[in-house]
Order: C-alpha cells, then structure tokens, then sequence
C-alpha cells in the first residue's frame, strides 16, 4: 500500500444516502482474484449505459472532475455487504479518503486494512463540502492523517477520529500482514530467549 499522510485532494461529491457496496462494485465484478482493474468498475451501473457508453450527468465521467482523489458521500456509506472489492475499486479508481458523516462499520474495516481513510465529519461539515464542490469544481481540502485533520478551503480545520492501528498502518504503507512482517526481528529474538517454550522436551 502506499502511505497516506499529508496530501491535498481535489473533492468530488456524491451526496445520495445509503451507498451500499453493490453500488460501489456491482457482484459481477468480485469473480476476480486480484485488485487490477477494478478501478474501471466503480460505481458502473451508475457510470454506464447498458452498451457501455459513460453516462455524462455522473460526477465521475464529468471532465471537471477528473482526477479527484476525495469523495464527499451521503450517510451510511458502505452498507450492504462485505467485499474488500469495495475499497479496492476506491482506490483503483484514484480516491485517497472518503467523507461521509457515518460508514457501515465493515466497510470502514476493509477501508482502514487496504489503504482508503474513512474520514468521518459532522452533517455541517458535509453540507459545507456539498456547497463548496456544486460551486466550484475544483474545490479542494487538506488532509492530514498525523493530526487527524481535514483543512476546508476557508481555512477550517476539522479533526476526525481513527484507530491508532490502522493509523499506524496508513501512515507507514502496511497492511496487517505487513506489520506483522515487519516485528520478525523482535519475534525471533523473543523466541531465542525463550527456548524453552518453543521447543519440544525429546523423550
């Protein structure tokens, strides 16, 4: 995974409530084995006609707003059910973080373990995200994963809550298994000294 900690974002806004995950990667999609690819499929019923052809009233296929690397969502963002898919087609697709004002929990799990901020906000900050974006285009926050703050384009600050695990992980560019690799050293010296305990008592 990449690391993620300070970047500026350019925001795209979808504010419908109750995204659920088959609308972020339809179940068509989860046949595959690997993350290639499914950058292309997100939101695709939404993005697609039936031929194939990009809708052109959706956000995404909208020319002003390419390259956003933020998604600003209604509530409830991720219900549904649980596909790391979900994530992967996110970050495939460019995006860094999410904001939302609340995620269904599995869907924020998957986020936090395969390199997507689940940035929870008050409904003010929200609505302000939603005004700013309808606005101008090319509105754009700070995000801060260290401190734990999004920067609004007027200077507003806003502190978002994260586990201090998953924070770890995102910031050093590690997965769990990643984290776990990188203790080997301490393990091995763990087990050395402790012989006794890893090893079998021949009879």
């Amino acid at each position: 995974m990449e690391p993620i900690r300070t970047f500026d974002g350019k925001v795209a806004a979808l504010p419908i409530n109750d995204i659920d995950t088959d609308q972020i990667i339809p179940a068509r999609f989860l046949k595959v084995t690997d993350k290639a690819g499914l950058g292309e499929a997100l939101f695709s019923d939404w993005r697609f006609n039936s031929d194939g052809s990009p809708k052109p009233d959706f956000v995404l296929n909208q020319p002003e707003h390419q390259g956003s690397s933020v998604l600003v969502a209604g509530r409830n963002f991720g219900c549904g059910s649980s596909r790391e898919h979900a994530p992967w087609a996110l970050v495939g697709a460019g995006f860094k973080a999410v904001i939302s004002t609340d995620f269904a929990d599995i869907f924020r799990n998957n986020a936090l373990k395969n390199g997507l901020l689940p940035i929870a906000v008050d409904e003010e900050t929200q609505q302000q995200l939603f005004s700013l974006v309808a606005e101008d285009p090319q509105t754009q926050v700070t995000v801060d994963l260290e401190a734990q703050t999004i920067t609004l384009p007027d200077g507003r600050q806003v502190t978002f809550p994260i586990d201090n695990f998953a924070k770890h992980c995102l910031l050093n560019g590690v997965d769990q298994l990643g984290f776990l690799l990188g203790l080997e050293t301490d393990i091995s010296a763990y087990e050395d000294s402790h012989t006794a305990r890893t090893q079998t008592t021949a009879v």
